[in-house]
């Protein structure tokens, strides 16, 4: 059973328990505007999450007090910029329990980290007629670069179906395997749905079958703790906006062996060893994968972020969403005309919903006329919408610093939104 399975058989924590969700709210400086007259209720951290003031403060200090390019400098603002931008990259390496932080390779985001994979690993090692297996709940951004490839290579995708409720469904994946699967590449939590994949038992099956898994755990390393070591990917991405840290910068996990057999993404700047007009060698993992000039001041700031979300505690926080996901969905299923899109038995902290005779973008706009920021449209998933037979939905999802009160203020204003189309 996962950490939001068993939380929600518990009966998920009330939102007080877990930690002073007030206290952390003022860490927030953005949560005190008002849109429109009215208190801003974010219900958008799918998206993107807030910015604690330790991240603005820490960018903000690099800024002001060391900043320089990073890395080969011989000058102390150099040194020191250098200093703090591999602080980040080993943060995010105790984050995760990776094994060592030369196996954290710092992108622009968790889009790039699939891109690279599907560009060198994917491009190496497979050939016409392997197989991809991704699922029918894919971001975007874990199609199309599998659809570059299969352009440029033949290699062939395949796709998991999921059951009304958005459910994985474990043995209609397991009869898609077979010996020409080479990469089983899965969201670890639905962007849309907020499924929890059983990725344990996903690695597992696929690695018996001998392909690599690549992880997309864009959603979920805000939500639960992820183990690298003993979760046994191949892969693992996120990105640092959805962690409470800054935007244009993520990451690509694996381990080193994989890393140095895989060959450069791009070209340029720190991630030679020598070249000359003949021939040019490449440094090892990571800095093969990191040519130019990295994103320094975010590399501060996604530290930063990190730090932050281990002294609440990801248990803690897990605990907190859980209860406020039960309450919304309690709340939500009362209106009237009101559906609710994914009920899987297993379900983090994201609720996707339409609503009879009102288009999702009135839905948007009337809301945010209450304060209520929600996403609508089909959320970088427009193979899943056209699973259920709808163009989109619109999504609340929840963050560490939401609360009930807030749940309190989306159900008021959706109660509107249906008196004004009944």
């Amino acid at each position: 059973m996962t950490e939001q399975a068993t939380l929600k058989a518990m009966g998920g924590d009330n939102s007080m328990q877990a930690f002073d969700v007030h206290r952390v709210r003022e860490d927030f400086p953005i949560l005190k505007q008002m849109v429109y007259d009215k208190p801003l209720v974010y219900l958008d951290n799918g998206a993107s999450a807030q910015k604690p003031r330790q991240v603005i403060e820490a960018m903000t200090a690099c800024m002001e007090g060391y900043y320089s390019n990073v890395h080969r400098g011989n000058h102390k603002m150099s040194q020191l910029s250098t200093e703090k931008f591999e602080e980040a990259r080993e943060a995010v390496a105790r984050f995760i329990n990776a094994l060592t932080s030369d196996e954290v390779v710092i992108t622009k985001g968790g889009t790039e980290s699939i891109n690279l994979v599907a560009a060198t690993y994917g491009r190496k090692f497979l050939n016409e007629g392997d197989e991809v297996l991704i699922t029918v709940m894919e971001h975007h951004a874990n199609i199309v670069p599998w659809q570059l490839l299969r352009a440029e290579k033949g290699i062939v995708l395949k796709v998991a179906p999921i059951d009304d409720d958005g459910n994985f469904l474990m043995d209609e994946f397991e009869a898609l395997l077979s010996n020409k699967t080479k990469i089983v590449s899965v969201p670890h939590i639905s962007n849309v749905l907020g499924t929890v994949l059983p990725v344990e038992e996903i690695i597992r099956k696929s690695h018996a079958a001998g392909a690599k898994v690549l992880i997309d755990g864009c959603q979920s390393v805000p939500h639960t703790k992820i183990d690298v070591q003993a979760l046994g990917a191949d892969f693992y991405i996120f990105s640092s906006h959805k962690l409470y840290g800054p935007t244009g910068i993520g990451v690509l996990w694996a381990p080193l062996d994989i890393l140095n057999s895989m060959p450069p993404y791009q070209g340029g700047g720190e991630m030679i060893d020598r070249v000359t007009f003949e021939e040019t060698t490449f440094q090892p993992a990571p800095h093969r994968f990191e040519a130019g000039t990295p994103a320094i001041i975010e590399a501060v700031g996604f530290g930063a972020a990190i730090n932050y979300i281990e002294e609440i505690g990801l248990d803690n926080i897990a605990a907190h969403e859980i209860g406020l996901l039960q309450y919304a969905t309690e709340r939500l299923k009362s209106i009237e005309g009101l559906s609710i899109i994914g009920n899987a038995d297993d379900k983090a902290s994201i609720i996707s919903f339409v609503m009879d005779d009102a288009h999702i973008s009135d839905i948007g706009t009337i809301i945010d006329r209450a304060g209520v920021a929600i996403r609508t449209g089909h959320h970088c998933a427009q193979p899943l919408m056209d699973r259920f037979g709808i163009p989109g939905t619109a999504r609340a999802s929840f963050g560490l610093y939401n609360t009930k009160e807030e749940v309190d203020a989306l159900y008021d204003s959706l109660v509107l939104v249906k008196e004004m189309f009944a």
